[in-house]
């Protein structure tokens, strides 16, 4: 398997630094300004889809199920607050997670994540100087398993930057869904604006209808956002690689535990080790 037959370089040429390239830099760039968050469609050749998906299907029966009630911030209750403080509300969650050491060197989705120009390409899109692969050995590269449910509530994501590979959709349901900014790197975590979010009443959440083999660029750190409720026995696959702005950080014990089931020595080792201050 070669990346070359995985991704379509005549759209996207990653490997090829030059003009073509600069100029769909600069498109991503644009939107991520505009709107928090940029979608190259077809990023994926048919063949590259194809081939991810077979991968995500085939490792499905590793994906930690934990349907559980989860806040946006994955913590415990605080009873000190309010009962409508974001901490506190909880919602249903029917997602699941195929940990990334289940996904072999040489398999399809290690073939795009380690292209040459792939790292590079992502960082020039999101234009930071601090960039780098999140060292977590359990979620640097994983697959999303959506099933019929409720889909994964309202969020943040434990790493900075996030990116997505659309593989295969469910039978309906299942948009992307999400605020961009609503909190910011300071520890300014706008709880009132999260409130309003959680109660369906806010004007700023954005609507997105994802195609596999779309390429998704994303800031989960500071835009809360979900997947929303899906139907049907068909379930949606996404592949999720995950860049931090500061080197060697990995997930919390808890969040380990929540979404991989697993807690490594690691994970306890360089608990605490982040940029900024916000919730987790």
């Amino acid at each position: 398997m070669h990346y070359r037959d995985l991704i379509d370089l005549g759209r996207y040429p990653i490997d090829r630094p030059g003009p073509d390239l600069d100029e769909r830099i600069a498109v991503v760039r644009e939107a991520l300004e505009r709107d928090g968050c940029a979608v190259l469609r077809g990023f994926l050749t048919e063949r590259g889809v194809a081939a991810l998906a077979e991968e995500a299907e085939r490792n499905a029966v590793h994906a930690h199920r934990n349907f559980t009630r989860t806040n946006a911030y994955f913590t415990g209750d605080d009873p000190g607050l309010p009962v409508s403080h974001p901490k506190r509300r909880f919602f249903d969650r029917s997602n699941a997670f195929v940990p990334a050491d289940h996904f072999a060197r040489s398999g399809a989705l290690r073939t795009v994540y380690d292209a040459p120009g792939f790292d590079a390409f992502v960082r020039d899109c999101l234009q930071e100087d601090a960039f780098f692969r999140y060292a977590d050995p359990l979620a640097d590269a994983i697959v999303n398993v959506a099933e019929e449910g409720p889909g994964f509530p309202w969020h943040f994501d434990t790493n900075n930057f996030t990116v997505t590979l659309a593989i295969q959709n469910a039978e309906d349901g299942g948009a992307f869904e999400y605020v961009p900014g609503i909190r910011d790197a300071g520890g300014n975590e706008n709880f009132d604006e999260v409130g309003r979010v959680l109660d369906g009443v806010s004007d700023r959440v954005r609507t997105l209808h994802l195609q596999p083999g779309d390429l998704q660029l994303f800031r989960g750190r500071y835009s809360l956002h979900r997947v929303a409720p899906l139907s049907g026995p068909r379930p949606r696959y996404v592949a999720i690689l995950s860049y931090v702005d500061k080197p060697g950080m990995v997930a919390t014990p808890e969040r380990a535990k929540q979404l991989y089931g697993r807690v490594l020595p690691i994970h306890f080792e360089r608990a605490g080790q982040r940029s900024d201050t916000l919730l987790d």
